[in-house]
């Protein structure tokens, strides 16, 4: 209604600060990256990574509120750094302001990536179901394999169920949506595709195989699927942890500390059963990991299973990325490396003050009698 006496004109918008604006564009693709890449540890950080994601956000609201001016910007800083956070920055921005061709854009951009397109799904994953529901429901069925796959990991982000379309998505000719639905497959625990998952453990993709395992395991029959899980883990390929994460699930406790014992023994497996106690669930392997930290070659696998078995240590000061602070053997070990390896001593130290009923117990992952001189 038109309110006489009143300019009923369009107040242009105000002028954006471009160097303000910029900095929030690099800021937020910086943050999300690095939660990214958080997010990739084996249990992750969910406090470091909760005041990450505040710190993002509020970069966020400051691109929300520049609006389409910060475009230029936004294209400028892809150009200059075309990687994962500035891929995921383009798809929130074209999502966020419901720009069809800025989408259409992205995605051709998410095409060239070497990562499957891991920014695209992440600003996929931090948008709204409701938000990104229409893209999705126009994707998950579309010719293009690639729109296919963004479908389904959209609804894996977002732990919705496409149902009946699932079983055919599962079949895919394409090796990315196959082993994306297979994994949804997982997250979904649906039952009634267990036959599905049963038959992709031949797959001819090595990645669809895995995660057709890693499924079977979330969906209770996990004894089918540890040959394949147990050959992951120990390939030490990226999903070397998840597979072994998966494989401890799967099996019965005796089962699994024989079978990490058997690793414990081969010096090429060695840290990564020292890792797997951390999986074990059992506190009393603390001071077996406590010795494990005293090695270079196995200090950064023990230091982890110990923050997984006790993440109230986080918090305390028992960890650097310095290797060499700790003494000559760990600087020639890691020479420039950056690690996270902890001081044994101290461990040993909080242990004994925070731990008093772990700490005055004595146990290994099975391999090892408790008295034995290795453990400490």
């Amino acid at each position: 209604m038109l309110v006489v006496g009143k300019d009923t004109r369009l107040t242009p918008p105000s002028p954006i600060v471009p160097v303000i604006v910029r900095q929030h564009a690099e800021q937020a693709a910086f943050f999300w990256a690095q939660r990214d890449t958080l997010m990739m540890e084996n249990p992750p950080d969910v406090g470091v990574i909760a005041g990450i994601d505040r710190r993002l956000e509020a970069n966020l609201d400051g691109l929300r509120i520049a609006g389409a001016m910060a475009w230029p910007l936004i294209v400028a800083i892809h150009e200059d750094f075309p990687e994962k956070g500035e891929l995921f920055l383009f798809c929130w921005m074209a999502i966020e302001q419901a720009d069809k061709e800025r989408i259409a854009q992205v995605v051709e951009l998410g095409k060239t990536s070497t990562d499957d397109a891991r920014g695209l799904v992440g600003a996929l994953a931090w948008h709204s179901a409701e938000m990104v529901g229409p893209l999705v429901r126009d994707w998950i069925g579309a010719p293009e394999p690639f729109k296919r796959y963004l479908g389904v990991s959209a609804c894996f982000e977002h732990g919705v169920d496409p149902r009946q379309l699932l079983t055919r998505l599962a079949r895919d000719p394409d090796a990315r949506v196959r082993t994306a639905s297979l994994r949804l497959v997982g997250k979904l625990k649906r039952a009634d595709l267990v036959d599905e998952l049963v038959l992709a453990l031949q797959d001819k993709d090595e990645k669809a195989r895995f995660w057709s395992a890693w499924a079977l395991t979330e969906l209770g029959s996990g004894d089918l699927a540890t040959p394949q899980l147990r050959k992951v883990a120990t390939a030490n390929g990226p999903q070397s942890l998840t597979a072994l994460r998966a494989a401890i699930m799967a099996g019965s406790d005796k089962d699994v500390r024989a079978w990490l014992g058997g690793l414990l023994k081969q010096p090429e497996t060695t840290a990564l059963a020292v890792r797997g106690a951390g999986m074990l669930g059992d506190r009393t392997v603390l001071h077996w990991l406590i010795h494990q930290m005293r090695k270079p070659s196995l200090a950064a696998a023990a230091g982890a299973a110990f923050l997984e078995l006790f993440p109230e240590a986080r918090e305390a000061d028992l960890f650097t990325t310095e290797p060499s602070q700790i003494g000559q053997a760990f600087g020639e070990y890691f020479g420039d490396e950056v690690a996270k390896v902890p001081f044994a001593d101290k461990v040993k130290e909080w242990g004994r003050a925070k731990l008093p009923m772990e700490f005055s117990q004595s146990a290994d992952i099975g391999c090892y009698p408790t008295d034995d001189p290795r453990v400490l």
